[in-house]
């Protein structure tokens, strides 16, 4: 079920931080790292579809865009940890700067069992007054539930008429099962399964593609090679990256079931194209001037940044939780999504791991020019291959 799924990745994180801070040595601090990063797995996936499962059509994209809303409030309060936390003794700092994400990870587990089951997984199950149950909370009239209820009975293979027992006969999720729907959206899929899946990975790779891991996680490292050296200067400078990304992202969820999600996107790429070649171009020219203060570099290289994680903020950031966990069917929807964050951690960890490589080996100016590139090629695939999905069931 999706509700246990979260108590499961509230636990790993739980795990994960209390041995990253109570580490004796490098080799149980990365065992801590590889547990919570494992939550981050289980968490990037089910938080999204679950939002997505509860929500009407008409308010999806607002709620789906929660999940982002908390990575971007958590990124901040990691800033401002940083800050906090730096003013104790070196050995204690780091430790509790790490463990202190246990407490958030058991206020989830606990607060979970408030939340309802999602009504899609429930039908999925052949539990119909359970699920019925669910929707008559979370919807605002019977009527509303009812047609919900038919919409997902549907969706499952369940004829509308009829099948209103308590518990119906569904195919059993065994083994055989499983294959099948590993067939059904890897081995050999449909054209329109094979479409939406080809939707799936290009957004979550692009996602990533762009960089942004770069900005984000290296933003010290940008700023110190754009000519901000002091220390309150980089902390305030970082900590406005967190501020800016977070209010934009609070914007785009209630911009998204307005505007609709193609319009974001394509402004969202097209604003982060321009503006890391913004960032690339001042890190250039303050990297060929190494004695100089060239002021003005200085000052766009900060805009830039500060746009950069806007335009990410306002598209291309939500719009991988809320886009993918709507378009699939709902037989495949927990495996496609899982097939999507593989994805978009597999690109996070390269882009992560190979910046400083990089940067050393075309400076950072053009490691973020050669960002800007791929930004211009997922804005043709987002024109090309992604349909509006504003307000579908």
């Amino acid at each position: 079920g999706r509700r246990l799924t979260v108590v499961f990745a509230a636990v790993i994180f739980f795990a994960g931080s209390l041995l990253m801070g109570f580490a004796v040595n490098y080799g149980m601090l990365m065992a801590g790292r590889f547990v919570a990063g494992v939550g981050v797995g289980y968490g990037g996936m089910i938080a999204p579809v679950y939002t997505a499962e509860i929500s009407p059509a008409a308010s999806r994209g607002f709620l789906t865009t929660f999940p982002e809303v908390f990575i971007n409030i958590g990124i901040l309060l990691g800033y401002v940890s940083n800050f906090a936390f730096a003013r104790l003794p070196l050995h204690l700092g780091w430790r509790v700067m790490l463990a202190i994400g246990a407490v958030p990870s058991a206020l989830l587990a606990l607060l979970v069992f408030c939340m309802p089951e999602s009504p899609r997984w429930l039908v999925l199950k052949g539990r119909l007054a359970d699920a019925r149950v669910v929707l008559d909370k979370i919807a605002e009239t019977p009527e509303e539930a009812a047609e919900r209820l038919a919409d997902i009975k549907a969706a499952a293979g369940i004829p509308r008429e009829g099948a209103d027992g308590d518990v119906v006969a569904v195919a059993k999720r065994k083994s055989a099962e499983e294959r099948r729907v590993w067939k059904e959206l890897i081995l050999s899929p449909t054209p329109t399964v094979r479409r939406i899946l080809l939707a799936t990975l290009g957004l979550q790779f692009f996602q990533q593609a762009s960089g942004v891991d770069s900005v984000v996680l290296y933003s010290p490292r940008v700023f110190q090679s754009a000519g901000i050296t002091d220390d309150d200067q980089l902390l305030a400078t970082t900590c406005a990256v967190g501020v800016t990304k977070t209010v934009i992202v609070l914007l785009a969820a209630v911009l998204l079931d307005r505007v609709g999600r193609r319009p974001l996107m394509l402004t969202s790429s097209g604003g982060m194209a321009v503006s890391l070649v913004g960032l690339a171009t001042g890190l250039t020219v303050v990297g060929r001037h190494p004695h100089t203060e060239v002021s003005w570099a200085v000052g766009l290289c900060v805009t830039s940044t500060l746009a950069f994680v806007s335009f990410f903020s306002i598209g291309l950031g939500p719009m991988t939780a809320v886009y993918t966990s709507e378009i699939f069917p709902l037989r495949l929807r927990a495996l496609g999504y899982a097939v999507g964050v593989a994805c978009n951690r597999v690109t996070s960890g390269v882009v992560s791991m190979t910046f400083l490589s990089l940067s050393s080996a075309i400076t950072i100016g053009g490691s973020f020019f050669l960002y800007a590139g791929i930004v211009a090629l997922s804005w043709v695939f987002f024109f090309t291959c992604l349909p509006e999905t504003r307000g579908r069931t």
